[in-house]
């Protein structure tokens, strides 16, 4: 599967420590995100739509309403 170069670099970010917190509104949609590297900068080429595509491919996943992580997929893809 071929990824695109943000996409790239945010599992690679993702792949030495860091993390994805959504915002969620009233209801619990998630309306906005925040992607933070391992030191806790906010990484700028992490948009909804880069979001969206990752998680329809499997490479990242919350556990129990926690932040979403990389998962096992998205390990061998990087």
């Amino acid at each position: 599967m071929d990824i695109s170069r943000d996409e790239q670099r945010v599992l690679h970010a993702l792949a030495q420590g860091g993390r994805i917190h959504p915002i969620k509104d009233e209801r619990g949609k998630i309306i906005d995100i925040e992607c933070y590297n391992r030191d806790g900068w906010i990484m700028t080429q992490c948009d909804m739509t880069l979001f969206r595509k990752l998680r329809r491919r499997g490479t990242i996943a919350s556990k129990n309403g926690g932040p979403y992580l990389i998962t096992r997929r998205g390990i061998l893809m990087v």
